[in-house]
């Protein structure tokens, strides 16, 4: 199943395939205080599909993660990392995806703040 997204001006929009049922929930000081709700995309899955220049970074902690933002509107709709085998992957905030209801997801709550 393919699924749109983008910041809420729209200079950042995406697209990814994949199933979505359950989203990550993590408590760190950056997902708690921007309220992400994130699922995890493989590189081959997602495509940007406006220009990379319109992307701010945020890195913190260990720096391994850029979380990119629109530097218009705010919106933090993605961010790229690797996981634990260092295959690179994109953290999409599910708050940023078309048709996808919060409420119906199944939510697993992550203790980001202890690490």
């Amino acid at each position: 199943m393919s699924h749109q997204g983008s910041c809420h001006c729209g200079k950042i929009a995406f697209e990814f395939d994949g199933e979505v049922g359950k989203a990550i929930e993590c408590n760190c000081s950056l997902c708690s205080r921007r309220g992400y709700l994130l699922t995890f995309v493989p590189s081959a899955n997602f495509t940007l599909k406006t220009d990379a220049e319109n992307l701010s970074t945020y890195r913190f902690n260990k720096e391994v993660i850029a979380h990119h933002f629109c530097a218009t509107c705010g919106c933090a709709p993605f961010g790229e990392g690797a996981d634990p085998q260092g295959n690179k992957m994109f953290a999409v905030n599910l708050r940023c995806v078309e048709g996808i209801d919060p409420a119906g997801l199944s939510v697993q709550k992550v203790d980001g703040r202890s690490r």
